[in-house]
């Protein structure tokens, strides 16, 4: 993650992606249920509630000050509850016998965000959901992972939505 810069989150729905990839990585790593995240989320992490929240420094400290808490929750809830197909979706996108366990957790947890956001249709179309996760992973890396991401993102939204990209 060397040379990476923070995620900007001055969009509350780009905020809202941030946190569910922080989130989603969180349940991974502790094993909580991704309701008791979320929860942890809304009390303790999202929002920008100076008063509530006087030495912590915004974004720096974990905090996302502008968030979509809806959308947050939708995202984490439907990765975590379309688990299974999410993480199949995501194998068939990487290179063969490339295990989902070799990946970064933070890639794993923006992939698993961005397939369910692919496998819910509708709304945004697959490139603003591409867009916007890339943004994220230029925000926590500064390597070849972008790169990587992107070509994967790519796979997975015309997988999910080939209308979109007139194939």
């Amino acid at each position: 993650m060397s040379g990476a810069k923070q995620p900007a989150t001055s969009r509350p729905r780009t905020g809202a992606r941030v946190a569910a990839v922080q989130a989603l990585f969180q349940s991974e790593s502790s094993g909580d249920s991704a309701e008791t995240v979320i929860d942890q989320f809304v009390k303790h992490r999202l929002g920008d509630d100076p008063l509530a929240h006087p030495d912590d420094g915004g974004f720096d400290n974990g905090r996302v000050p502008e968030a979509h808490v809806p959308l947050f929750a939708a995202i984490v809830r439907g990765a975590a509850k379309q688990g299974d197909a999410v993480d199949a979706a995501i194998l068939a996108h990487l290179a063969p016998g490339w295990p989902m366990h070799r990946l970064d957790p933070v890639l794993r947890a923006m992939f698993r965000a961005a397939t369910f956001e692919f496998l819910a249709g509708g709304e945004p179309p697959a490139r603003v959901v591409i867009k916007e996760y890339m943004d994220i992973a230029h925000g926590f890396f500064g390597g070849e992972e972008p790169r990587f991401a992107n070509g994967v993102l790519d796979a997975l939204a015309r997988h999910f939505r080939p209308g979109e990209f007139g194939t």
